[in-house]
This record gives C-alpha cells, structure tokens and sequence, in this order.
C-alpha cells in the first residue's frame, strides 16, 4: 500500500534573542493558542545576543499546553549524542510527548571551535552526523537495557539509557548536499530548509536526493516531512505590518498571497510544514494573522 502524503502543518519561529525574555513566551502562546502545530528556535550558542536554544525550549515547552517544540536546528558538535538523546527524552516526557528534534551536522565552525567543539570537515561532518543517527535512536529504543555503540566520531560503551520518551521523537536535519539528503532518507523523518537559502526552485533536487535514500532503505518517501522556513513579512494593510524594500529572497504579501504560494509549494514542490519566521514590523500581530488567516486557508484548500 502507498503511504499517503502527511497532512500540511505550520509553525512559527522564534527568535532566542535575549533582548525580551518574555517575547519568546507571547510568541508561544500565540502559537499554542492558535492552532499552530510546531515552534521552533534558531541554535547558535556562540552568539551572545543569544539564549541557549535547548533551556529556551525547554521553558517554551512548560509554558505551553498542545504546540510541539523544535530546535532549528540544533548544533551537533556543541551538543554530543548520548547527551542529547537524554535531554530529548527527558523534555519529551515532561511535556506530554511534544518534543520534536531538529538538527544539523555544524557551521560556523570558527564560533563551534571557540566553545570547545571540533572543526570538522564537510566529510567528517557527515561522518559524525551518521553516528549520532544510530546513538539518538539507539538510546531511545533501548531504554530500561544497554546500548553500545562504536563509531568513527563517537561511542557509546554499554550505557544505560532512560527514561524512555513519551513517543517516537521524529528527527528533523537541516542540510542540502546530496550525501546528507540520502541520509535523511534512510534514516531520518523530516528535512528543514529556508526559502530565502533554497529557493523553490532547488527543491525537486532535493526531494529526488531524499527519495532515493528512502529507497535505499526500503522507506516510502512519503512518510519523510518537508519544512520550509519562510522568512519574510505578512502585510496586513498597516504601516506596522508592511516592510518595503525587502527583496526577492523574503517572502512578502498579504494573507492571500501567502496562502497561495503554501498550496502550490505543497502540491508541486512536496513541502508540508510551513514555518513562518517574521523578519520585520510587527512581528506577534503577523503571528497571529498567519495562525488566523494564512494556515486556515491553506488547509482549507488541500482539504
């Protein structure tokens, strides 16, 4: 039987700048009120404007009762396997099983270094991505026994996982070369790209690199997501709400124009989960017109 496709969700992004420590909670509300599926928080602990994403979500997800929590992505080498996977299983269990992980093999590897991680090359990156795949879900599977596990990056020697999560964490990574999409598609749930990095353009590529790792592995490519970070501005009509100048790698227009460009991008592109990451004006009220306008419609559509 062919898998059918996932129902379209969205999300919303939230900015960890530690400006306003009570934004981020507004934002969450919003989002947990709305009807929004997913938010999600940037990870760059070397930046010092910054909170640290993972106690950012953490409290995010304490605060809020429905919406499912995501790092986007979250940075590996600052942030080893075991470790995580412990982390993960743990918030996913304090919050009623809304954890969902996202994250990403590395970059900005001068900020990486600084911190005490490795800088890795593009091949040993992928390498050590490969094994945190197989600890994250090997830790979670044997929780209550042992795990061991031997890598080329990293091991685990007969530790003893637990708590199990609440549910099965769906791993989300955040790439675009062919070697880390084929990955994905063997072993991973969902890919997390920005529209203003890839453009819709390069996304067959990417579905096509995706479905060939699936197959590989004897998966339906159907049951891997595909996210779509939308930076940009959703004009309602006001000056608060309107930032001209932007150019053609923000999305920007009126409810309408958003949710027509989400309905061809899920129909003809394959993407399914639509977090909108606002960048200029009025940031909550854009929020809560994408949760109360743009996502209704869309689903509306592709009812």
């Amino acid at each position: 039987m062919t898998q059918q496709r996932p129902a379209p969700q969205f999300g919303i992004a939230i900015d960890p700048a530690a400006n306003d420590p009570q934004d981020p909670f507004r934002r969450a509300r919003i989002a947990d009120e709305g009807g929004i599926d997913l938010i999600t928080s940037m990870d760059h602990p070397y930046n010092r404007r910054l909170f640290d994403t993972w106690t950012l979500l953490t409290a995010l997800a304490i605060r809020t009762e429905r919406v499912h929590v995501a790092g986007n992505v979250l940075n590996l080498p600052l942030r080893p396997p075991a470790m995580l996977a412990k982390m993960a299983a743990t918030l996913d269990v304090l919050s009623g099983g809304r954890l969902e992980l996202g994250l990403g093999a590395g970059g900005v590897w001068d900020g990486v270094e600084a911190f005490g991680g490795p800088r890795r090359s593009a091949g040993e990156a992928y390498a050590a991505f490969h094994d945190a795949l197989h600890i994250l879900r090997g830790m979670w599977e044997n929780a209550g026994g042992s795990f061991t596990y031997e890598g080329d990056y990293y091991q685990v020697r007969g530790a003893r996982p637990g708590p199990a999560p609440a549910h099965r964490i769906p791993i989300w990574v955040g790439a675009s070369g062919p070697r880390m999409l084929h990955l994905l598609g063997r072993m991973a749930d969902g890919l997390l790209v920005s529209y203003n990095y890839h453009p819709p353009e390069r996304l067959p590529t990417f579905n096509r690199w995706i479905e060939e790792g699936a197959a590989e592995a004897g998966r339906s490519s159907n049951a891997i997501r595909r996210g779509y970070n939308l930076m940009g501005v959703l004009d309602l009509g006001r000056d608060d709400t309107s930032a001209p100048g932007l150019n053609d790698n923000y999305l920007q227009g009126d409810a309408a124009h958003w949710a027509q460009k989400l309905v061809d991008w899920y129909v003809n592109y394959r993407q399914d989960t639509f977090i909108f990451w606002p960048v200029a004006g009025n940031q909550q009220v854009q929020i809560e017109a994408f949760a109360r306008e743009v996502a209704p419609a869309v689903r509306e559509a592709l009812s």
